[in-house]
């Protein structure tokens, strides 16, 4: 497979909750090894978006494909077993689990714990190592932060989903873990972020998509987007 070769894809896709339309058409490609980011005030329709790509809800209209997949057609279940993992908007961690039980449980799909991929996460967050004997309700939001990418890790994906991970977490956090995510893309792990720090993102990622009341209205390279007066405006706080 080429480098650059698109294989993901959501085309006209349409979400609603009941008679209220929270993505309306939208249509974005990620192509292998990139880091993409979406970005959105709250409302948007950024989480909608993520979590219609694990199918924890269903589309009304459109296509997600995915190697030649469309994702739409299959279970929720099957998603983490074809490549696809989410690390959930609040962190979604087990509080009454242990650090190591918590990453044990991201590998439920495989038919044994790759211990490689369970060294590699502890390489990344060497936080967790320390801790993988306590409880994950004790952590502070950020180790918690951590943990839920190394769990969303543990299935060994080829996509990895990360939805709002720096809410709620101080800038110096943000940045640490900011930097895990490009590591985590240096090893081959395509990733879709999903994120309201808009400069911190645009400044991982190598494309955006801007979404607003479920339209994407804006999209470009990080660079471009960065320099986008609209952007600027609406999620950098500058003026003109």
């Amino acid at each position: 497979m080429s480098e650059r070769e698109v294989f993901f894809e959501i085309k006209d896709l349409e979400v609603s909750y009941g008679s209220i339309d929270a993505i309306k058409g939208i249509s974005l490609e990620v192509r292998k090894g990139e880091i993409v980011t979406i970005l959105g005030a709250n409302g948007a329709g950024k989480t909608t978006t993520m979590r219609t790509i694990s199918q924890l809800l269903k589309a009304k209209a459109g296509s997600i494909m995915f190697k030649g997949v469309d994702l739409t057609k299959v279970p929720a279940h099957k998603i983490v077993s074809m490549g696809v993992s989410q690390s959930p908007e609040g962190r979604r961690v087990f509080g009454i689990l242990t650090v190591e039980e918590n990453l044990l449980l991201g590998a439920y799909t495989q038919k044994k714990v790759n211990r490689e991929t369970l060294k590699w996460v502890y390489e990344l967050f060497p936080r967790l190592e320390e801790r993988r004997k306590q409880l994950a309700g004790t952590l502070s939001g950020g180790e918690q932060q951590m943990l839920a990418i190394g769990r969303a890790l543990m299935s060994d994906p080829e996509v990895l989903l990360l939805d709002e991970p720096s809410l709620g977490l101080a800038p110096i956090l943000v940045k640490a873990i900011f930097k895990q995510i490009r590591e985590i893309a240096n090893k081959g792990v395509t990733v879709l972020l999903v994120e309201q720090n808009a400069k911190a993102a645009l400044q991982l990622a190598d494309r955006g998509y801007v979404l607003d009341v479920g339209k994407i209205v804006l999209t470009g390279t990080s660079a471009e987007l960065l320099a986008s007066e609209k952007v600027q405006e609406a999620y950098l706080g500058k003026k003109h």
